[in-house]
């Protein structure tokens, strides 16, 4: 049986560690060739899952850079399509956490969580863009939140940030379908990454990890590979017919609640 990404080439941010780190040994496990960009080198615990997506796949390129510096991201994507000769699938991974009561939020980190998480999504998919049309195919797997379509106590720049990945990918569906490309985003639940354990085991939300945990149907956080496997799922030829999705991979979060009036 031949693998699902065979032959193909996936551009990755924020493939240091989480989420990104899972698609690309996921991605790699099924013969993709591997493009990685994070502010971070995949060093230590957190970056065991790059390591051995870089062991397996054919050819692997990682280069260290800030999503939000435009001229960083257009110089990786030409080194990536020159090196690796395509760019068939994008997975915009890269992010942060962050938010606070609006009121009492600093100008200057709405705009760092904002910038990082919803223009650094922007400016990778314009470049990688670039390439796809040239190609006249590509599937790009935005990464949101379930905080990017439900409200969540002083999310504030997070959510909004989060928000803003899924209306930008409707309208990067409706944009490129007939060019070939095909775009969705995953909003996950709450995830076992490094970055969930910093802010919500413990950082501030830790009080409420409990309350949260119990919030998704199935009783649990979530693991990377699940992520992984639903951007799989997106990245390859069987989602030929999907394009323009949100898809929640969230335990249930999102789909209401356990108490009952009855």
């Amino acid at each position: 049986m031949s693998k699902r990404l065979a032959g193909k080439v996936a551009f990755i941010t924020g493939a240091a560690s989480g989420i990104g780190a899972a698609c690309a040994l996921r991605f790699a496990q099924e013969g993709a060739a591997l493009a990685g960009f994070d502010l971070n080198k995949p060093d230590g615990e957190a970056g065991a899952d790059w390591r051995a997506a870089a062991e397996l796949t054919r050819s692997a390129l990682f280069e260290a850079g800030d999503v939000r510096d435009e001229a960083r991201v257009r110089e990786v994507v030409a080194q990536a399509k020159q090196r690796l000769g395509s760019i068939d699938v994008l997975v915009n991974a890269a992010g942060v956490a962050g938010g606070g009561m609006i009121h009492m939020l600093d100008a200057a980190e709405w705009d760092r969580v904002v910038d990082i998480n919803l223009k650094g999504t922007f400016l990778a998919s314009k470049h990688v863009l670039a390439v796809m049309l040239a190609q006249q195919s590509g599937a790009i797997v935005n990464i949101s939140s379930v905080e990017g379509i439900e409200g969540f106590l002083g999310g504030s720049s997070y959510n909004a940030s989060k928000g803003g990945v899924v209306l930008l990918t409707k309208n990067m569906a409706i944009d490129y379908a007939r060019a070939g490309i095909r775009v969705n985003v995953i909003c996950p639940g709450f995830i076992d990454t490094p970055l969930f354990r910093s802010v919500v085991l413990s950082g501030p939300a830790a009080p409420l990890a409990p309350q949260i945990k119990e919030a998704h149907q199935l009783g649990r956080w979530g693991k990377p590979v699940e992520i992984a496997n639903a951007a799989l799922f997106l990245a390859s030829d069987e989602a030929s017919f999907v394009t323009g999705v949100t898809l929640p991979v969230d335990g249930g979060y999102t789909a209401g609640h356990r108490f009952t009036l009855g």
